[in-house]
């Protein structure tokens, strides 16, 4: 409040100083005017002075019509008015060759009618949690409501005039607006009428959420119409209005939902009328017998819940025209009253020795190689092929080595069987029966003891397919030392290769003279025989230790 005052006393100075000192340069009434339109700082006091006013009108406005607000109306409109601010900037930026303090005041005028508009729809809400409403709540309500639906009549009788005598301009969306805000307080109007007969009757409404939510439905299809019909106006008019994206965003997502619930409410209604069953006397006494809903005891006229849980069938009815699920469990009624689909009957089940049985070992697997895994085992894989032994190192293989392999061989087969042994009886279990209610003890005996060997057939198959691990490990472990003692011997080669051709190169220098003749006739023989056949690698290696001789001999 104090604050409040302190702005407004400043505001008021500060334009009694400026118009004072225009007053003072021009001593007319007229050229004073003209002074202060001109003057930019004189037009940004004037601006704060006319926004001070329109506050204070607004705060006369809220004690006439609406006395004290509460906090979630102050919070819903500090809320609401940011995103229309924030939406009048981005109409600025669209129509910014249509700039003017009439333009600004416009778009103050219809913030300022805006939120009065939400006030009054969230007062109107309260009615429904309010116990008690006195005469003057009702004057107030009405009175407010009459007037805000005069001036957007008369806010959109005068857009249309400016459109068909000047053509379209800025009063488009002004227009709009208050064709929008027609509708908002037409839903108003309606939800304080039926607010108001249900406030009047001794017994509560039950067709009072009915008329609620068409309600919504039919205002919304008004909305939805009007965003459409103005969207296409500006894109053939002007440009594409993105200041009115939230807003046709929001108005389509709410007649969506009304559409929604009316679909589900009607179902839910018709299952609670044909599907479920009247609360008993003694479901009544078993249960604590009041109803959440409404608070009061239940005598009467009470339906019982898939979930078991008892109401009042008309407070069953208003909920559902809000919602399709369980007060209390919050479990959805619209998929609970589908009826349960009977599970295929099982085949017949083999007995516990042929399903533990041994299988014998698969037809086509050479020693040492592991089966092949069964389809259907990993679905999202492709077919495992059979796991062959590791090849045998030439001259690399010790004699643990053979040992080992055989022996992860062997044990890789073997789990393998197992594993096999055991999968035809898990594909073979019958699925769980959906009730034990109607099983005599017979048939509970036999299902445990068919749950307790398909748990044993399930830790068999753990195991088994662990033991396959280990000799999957094992195979590589051996993979490796092969691989790593093979590339051993090869560079132990290599080595001795480079070895033999440099003795025998230091060798060739040393050679006497007389040789050489020598030397070219077994050249020549060598080249004849090498039309012959392919030399070996050591022939190779002669011929070219005699080429470097015969090279490096001095000549005579």
């Amino acid at each position: 409040m104090v604050r409040a005052t302190l702005v407004t006393g400043t505001s008021l100075v500060l334009t009694g100083a400026v118009v004072a000192h225009a007053y003072f340069l021009k001593h007319q009434f007229y050229p004073t005017v003209v002074y202060l339109t001109k003057s930019s700082p004189s037009m940004a006091v004037i601006y704060i002075q006319a926004f001070v006013l329109v506050f204070l009108l607004g705060k006369l406005m809220r004690k006439v019509f609406f006395g004290q607000l509460r906090a979630a109306e102050m919070e819903h409109l500090i809320e609401r008015s940011w995103y229309a601010v924030t939406e009048t900037c981005l109409a600025f930026t669209v129509f910014r060759d249509d700039f003017s303090p009439r333009f600004v005041a416009l778009f103050t005028l219809l913030l300022f009618l805006k939120c009065f508009h939400w006030l009054a729809e969230d007062r109107v809400d309260f009615m429904e949690r309010s116990p008690n409403i006195s005469w003057v709540f009702h004057f107030r309500v009405l009175s407010l409501m009459v007037l805000l639906a005069v001036l957007d009549f008369l806010f959109v009788n005068h857009a249309c005039h400016s459109i068909i005598t000047r053509g379209a301009s800025v009063q488009l969306v002004f227009g709009f607006e208050y064709a929008i805000l027609m509708t908002v307080v037409l839903t108003t109007f309606i939800k304080y009428t039926l607010h108001t007969i249900d406030l009047q009757s001794e017994n509560p409404w039950d067709n009072k959420a009915v008329y609620m939510l068409y309600t919504e439905l039919f205002t919304g299809f008004i909305k939805v119409l009007l965003y459409m019909a103005f969207m296409t106006i500006m894109i053939k008019v002007h440009t594409f209005p993105l200041f009115a994206i939230r807003p046709m965003y929001l108005a389509m997502r709410q007649f969506k939902k009304a559409v929604t619930d009316a679909i589900m409410s009607r179902r839910a209604i018709r299952n609670m009328n044909t599907l479920y069953p009247d609360a008993t006397p003694e479901d009544l006494q078993a249960t604590d017998n009041v109803c959440i809903i409404c608070r009061e005891e239940m005598v009467t006229g009470a339906k019982k819940l898939p979930c078991n849980h008892i109401f009042h069938s008309s407070c069953l009815r208003s909920w559902f025209q809000r919602q399709q699920t369980c007060p209390t469990c919050r479990m959805d009624v619209l998929r609970a009253s589908q009826p349960n689909q009977t599970p295929a009957p099982a085949p017949a089940q083999a007995p516990a020795a042929a399903a533990n049985a041994p299988v014998p070992p698969p037809v086509n697997v050479a020693p040492g190689m592991m089966p092949q895994f069964p389809p259907g085992l990993f679905p999202f894989w492709g077919p495992f092929p059979g796991a062959p032994p590791p090849p045998p190192a030439p001259g690399a293989q010790t004699a643990t080595d053979a040992p080992q392999t055989s022996a992860a061989a062997t044990q890789a087969q073997g789990a393998g069987q197992q594993l096999l042994s055991v999968l035809p009886h898990l594909s073979s279990m019958p699925p769980p029966p959906s009730t034990l209610s109607t099983m005599s003890e017979a048939e509970l005996r036999e299902l445990e003891q068919e749950g307790r060997r398909g748990l044993e057939a399930r830790l068999q198959c753990l195991h088994n397919i662990h033991t396959l691990l280990d000799a999957a490990m094992l195979n590589i472990h051996h993979y490796l030392s092969t691989v790593a003692t093979l590339r051993y011997a090869n560079m132990s080669h290599c080595i001795l290769l480079l070895i033999d051709g440099s003795v025998n190169g230091a060798t060739g220098f040393s050679l006497p003279d007389s040789t050489t003749g020598v030397d070219k006739d077994r050249k020549e023989g060598d080249e004849d025989e090498d039309d012959v056949g392919e030399p070996n690698a050591a022939e190779l290696r002669r011929r070219r230790l005699r080429k470097l001789e015969t090279t490096n001999t001095p000549d005579h």
